[in-house]
């Protein structure tokens, strides 16, 4: 037997299947797909079996180490998603399965979780009982009446009791693998469908379409969603339901449990490699028939999938941009659907441009909730001038906003504060001679963390401490510029003296389970304001919130980026959805330095299809998606001289072998110098692929050796 091996290592110079012979008494155990350890010039490595066959061109075979895999670990479908991802990626194939799985399924020499396990006792009825104590009596009764029973139970009893019943046979011990992860049994809770939900639910048939579902922020899409997974169970059929950020997967896991019980398993980065490995398991052991997670759940290893729903469809955390393969999780979900012929809902209150200009080509198929459940009104929009001074504001905070805060927790009312920016401060300089705190490995300015008194650069994680004397004139004059979570959480311990103030950042939510315990510990009012970055603009529903206040509205317009306009209009009208989910109306305050920019103006009337049509008109001129497709090719290296002599090179390129496109640069990345690598950045906009992938392909064989230039391809990129 001869099997194709695809080895771990994510290289282009060996992106390709290497065969190797197998020793007979391991013929038995191959099958494709499955992880074999293999020699690979001097290394040992692991690889995943792709072919199998009786004949090879090449010549000394090398024989298989050993075999890894009891069961197969990527099965056919994976393996066809694999090779697709490959296609639309351009990365190594190895890369394309190795992020479909866990740490522990991955081929990586040397890694290993192991199971957990219970120990439990029950009685040995071919041994006679005999000359016990009292203690052991009791041990003894205990597994006649419930069988079984954990090793914690009886030795909490008598711990010498239970060793003696062991040593002398009466006792018999059985392991058994417990998950890392426990979900209750469920109330299978479910909620009256409205006539408006309904008929969205009747609307979908169960056959491959990508449907959009345009519903305004507390319209009740996540009912529909359940209502949707349900009639997929009913045919037998399983589902993923994929979230945009860790931080609400707890809520989505939480209101799923209490409709389908254990019937779900959860999948994403906050777990632990175990609790991934586990819960892998459980899926493909078909224990579980739905899962709940952000991207990387798009891989679940579910067979017969029924249903694909993908909640606040426009977030751009569904796009893998930091490393390859720079996949589309929308993108994945899509060719999912079509294999198993089943829909793909995909859900927002501000759908992404490109999706919604879809369904107005009826390429997807347009779906609406246009009301609030129970005729809810949405919240009253109020925006505010921060260009008429410092006379109308205490530190950051409006007179109106500082108002409206006390008025709603004079009611026991909660409120949630969105600041799109963490730290204390982002600049740090002297006002003598004007030095500012930069990375010195990156081009940035290092922000100022007060609680640790430390300059951090949040690109590369160096951390320096802050001295009041300038390094460069030695005068003590040392100022912080810019606002950031810890600078606002200051000033409002200062406002408001008497109230609990939750802030909700990546410095606060770092530690495991963090997320959870913050979102229930303000659910259950424990909490009377809650603090955050954009970890709070999305999915998350507290009733008694009836105030949003945006501190700067600006922090993300400001970003040089195609996108900046859509993006702030989206997080402002998300956040702006948080309020007044309940009963009591909802206010939400608006802070800017741009009072009538648009993004801002079709926020306040909530204005989702006006927006669309002013932003469509500027992308139609200016040449950007929905009406052209883009390509971003980042060229990074050590050296800057070598790296804009590449740069041109690869334009020139481009420029002679690609027609029908407009190619944009080479110019330096926003942050040109980024953990001590520069970066350049050519952009090509187009209608079709054309040979834009082949093209590509051979710039990336060229460069393939080159230990000095590095060459990244992102098709579509969330970002520059």
């Amino acid at each position: 037997m001869i099997i194709g091996v695809l080895v771990e290592l994510s290289n282009k110079n060996i992106d390709k299947v290497f065969d190797y012979s197998v020793p007979s008494n391991l013929e038995g155990y191959i099958k494709i797909g499955i992880r074999v350890e293999v020699p690979f010039g001097n290394q040992k490595l692991e690889g995943f079996v792709l072919e199998i066959k009786k004949e090879t061109g090449a010549s000394n075979l090398k024989e298989i180490i050993g075999i890894v895999d009891s069961e197969v670990v990527l099965n056919e479908e994976l393996l066809m998603l694999g090779r697709k991802m490959q296609e639309m990626t351009l990365s190594t194939l190895i890369s394309c399965y190795q992020v479909m799985l866990p740490k522990a399924l991955k081929a990586k020499h040397g890694v290993s979780i192991s199971k957990k396990y219970d120990t439990f006792y029950s009685l040995n009825t071919n041994v006679e009982i005999d000359n016990i104590n009292s203690k052991q009596e009791e041990i003894i009764n205990l597994c006649r009446t419930e069988g079984s029973i954990l090793k914690k139970r009886l030795s909490d009893i008598s711990l010498s009791s239970l060793n003696t019943l062991i040593r002398r046979g009466i006792l018999v011990e059985e392991k058994r693998e417990h998950y890392r992860l426990n979900y209750n049994e469920g109330l299978l809770e479910k909620k009256q469908l409205t006539s408006d939900q309904r008929k969205v639910v009747d609307s979908v048939s169960f056959a491959h379409n990508v449907y959009l579902l345009h519903g305004v922020t507390g319209s009740g899409k996540t009912e529909v969603y359940m209502e949707l997974i349900d009639k997929a169970l009913a045919r037998g059929k399983t589902s993923i339901v994929l979230v945009p950020e860790i931080s609400l997967t707890p809520q989505m896991v939480e209101r799923f449990q209490r409709r389908f019980g254990n019937n779900i398993a959860a999948i994403h980065s906050a777990l632990s490699d175990g609790e991934k490995y586990d819960e892998w398991r459980r899926i493909v052991r078909q224990e579980a028939k739905i899962v709940i997670g952000a991207r990387s759940a798009i891989f679940a290893p579910l067979n017969n999938i029924g249903m694909i729903i993908i909640d606040e469809e426009h977030s751009d955390s569904y796009k893998q941009d930091d490393s390859n393969p720079r996949y589309s999780a929308k993108d994945i979900a899509i060719i999912r659907g079509k294999y198993y012929d089943c829909p793909v809902v995909m859900g927002s209150a501000t759908p992404s441009l490109e999706a919604f200009a879809r369904a107005k080509k009826n390429v997807y198929k347009l779906l609406s909730l246009s009301n609030r459940i129970n005729g809810r009104e949405l919240p009253k929009v109020d925006i505010i001038d921060m260009n008429l001074g410092i006379k109308q504001s205490k530190g950051h905070f409006s007179l109106t906003l500082v108002e409206a805060i006390a008025d709603k927790l004079s009611k026991k009312e909660q409120v949630i504060l969105l600041l799109n920016r963490r730290g204390y401060s982002s600049v740090i300089s002297c006002k003598s001679c004007g030095y500012t705190f930069k990375c010195p490995n990156c081009d940035i300015t290092l922000t100022y963390h007060k609680t640790s008194n430390t300059l951090r650069c949040h690109y590369c994680g160096y951390g320096t401490k802050v001295y009041d004397t300038c390094p460069e004139c030695r005068e003590k004059s040392i100022s912080d510029i810019g606002v950031g979570t810890e600078k606002i959480e200051e000033e409002l311990h200062k406002l408001f003296p008497e109230s609990k103030i939750l802030r909700m950042d990546v410095d606060t939510t770092s530690r495991k389970g963090m997320h959870e315990k913050m979102i229930t510990a303000f659910k259950k009012h424990e909490y009377d304001i809650l603090l955050g970055t954009q970890i709070v603009a999305k999915g998350l529903d507290f009733e008694d919130v009836t105030l949003v206040g945006v501190i700067n509205a600006d922090t993300s317009l400001n970003i040089p980026d195609f996108r900046s306009s859509e993006n702030t209009f989206s997080l402002l009208s998300q956040v702006a959805g948080r309020s007044g989910r309940s009963k009591k109306s909802g206010q939400v305050i608006i802070q800017t330095f741009n009072p009538e920019h648009y993004a801002i103006e079709y926020t306040k009337r909530h204005d989702y299809i006006g927006f669309y049509n002013k932003e469509m008109s500027i992308r139609r001129e200016l040449k950007y998606p929905p009406y052209y497709f883009i390509c971003y090719i980042k060229i990074s290296g050590k050296d800057k001289d070598i790296l804009g002599g590449e740069a041109n090179k690869i334009k020139r390129a481009l420029d002679r072998n690609i027609t029908n496109s407009i190619i944009l640069g080479p110019s330096p990345c926003t942050i040109f110098k980024l953990n001590n690598i520069y970066r350049y950045g050519i952009i090509i906009k187009y209608k079709s692929d054309g040979n834009i992938r082949e093209v590509l392909n051979k710039i990336i064989e060229h460069y393939k050796g080159n230990q000095k230039i590095k060459i990244d391809i992102d098709f579509n990129p969330s970002h520059f």
